[in-house]
């Protein structure tokens, strides 16, 4: 402000330099004519002058508000934690194995200033729906397909912020021990919803069980298996059922999710997917938000501490394969 202060002392001065000088050439008259005017543009260039300081200086003001406005967000947890306030972060997940994960994170999250509140749903319409209405920050239960065939059907617009882990389908044994045990015409109980029946009719050909038709992939149907050679029934059950009715057939493919709560181990399972396959770099389970809040910091936080070696290594130690880290 000084510097600019002195640049208009400085221009002031240079006009009246000049009118001085045209009053010592010229007569009276012209004298007099000739110093207006020198003196209307020394006022006209000394008033320039200020406008545009004023609007240099509007212009740094308003830089540095935004530039503190972007400081204070990203650090106001970290203030807060220091002060001991933390700010509150809710959370939406399915209870295992997403809200056990969320869990072991809280600590970490406490460390850069938010208190986590974890929400459980027993479903996958709710979580999203809170979401979208704002009672939750973000959720943790679903992997990107069905978000985006969620947003679809019920005209959300919710969006991935990270993929967190995936989670194997697997194969586990009912009234038969082993695959090579099964005889003509086992049942295999598989998921009734689309995505699911696809991972489980490729996990099923990945065993060489059946054979589906070329160019396979997470849309095909039973309808698309072009060789049975056990003649293997398929029994098609609401996913979060299979576990209930596995006594009651030969083999059931299941998802990971529902094979934790049911207590069932990757380690014991006939055959589980591979972590190279089409299945495992399309169903990784997401953080979810509202679109537009990927980059908040409350939600890069969550992200951060979901990725933290502490987190893996809960995860690797906790699920023994049926919970992979996707980092």
């Amino acid at each position: 402000m000084r510097k600019e202060t002195l640049r208009k002392l400085s221009v002031f001065s240079a006009a009246l330099l000049a009118v001085s000088a045209l009053t010592a050439c010229g007569g009276r008259d012209t004298g007099t004519s000739q110093t207006n005017a020198a003196a209307n543009a020394a006022e006209t260039t000394a008033a320039a002058a200020e406008t545009a300081a004023a609007a240099e200086t509007t212009a740094a003001e308003t830089a540095a508000a935004e530039t503190a406005a972007a400081a204070e967000t990203s650090a106001a947890a970290e203030t807060a934690a220091v002060d001991g306030e933390l700010t509150k972060l809710v959370v939406g997940a399915s209870p295992a194995p997403h809200a056990e994960i969320l869990n072991a994170a809280k600590d970490i999250l406490a460390e850069k200033g938010y208190e986590l509140q974890v929400m459980e749903y027993v479903d996958y319409i709710q979580p999203n729906l809170a979401l979208e209405s704002g009672d939750l920050d973000a959720n943790y239960f679903q992997h990107l397909p069905y978000l985006e065939s969620f947003n679809e059907e019920n005209g959300t617009d919710l969006v991935s912020a990270a993929a967190i882990h995936y989670e194997p389908f697997g194969i586990y044994a009912g009234k038969t021990a082993s695959l090579d045990a099964l005889a003509d015409g086992a049942v295999a109980a598989v998921p009734n919803d689309t995505s699911n029946e696809a991972r489980a009719l490729l996990l099923l050909e990945a065993q060489g069980l059946i054979k589906l038709k070329e160019g396979a992939d997470l849309t095909v149907t039973k309808n698309d298996i072009v060789e049975n050679p056990k003649n293997l029934e398929l029994y098609e059950v609401e996913a979060a059922q299979i576990p209930r009715v596995i006594e009651d057939v030969d083999i059931a493919v299941i998802n990971g999710n529902y094979a934790i709560e049911a207590g069932f181990k990757v380690a014991d399972a006939l055959a589980v997917e591979d972590s190279e396959s089409i299945a495992a770099a399309t169903y990784g389970n997401v953080i979810a938000v509202r679109n537009g809040e990927e980059n908040n910091p409350a939600v890069q936080a969550l992200i951060e501490a979901l990725k933290s070696d502490e987190v893996k290594k809960f995860m690797e130690d906790t699920y023994e394969g049926a919970v992979v880290p996707l980092f």
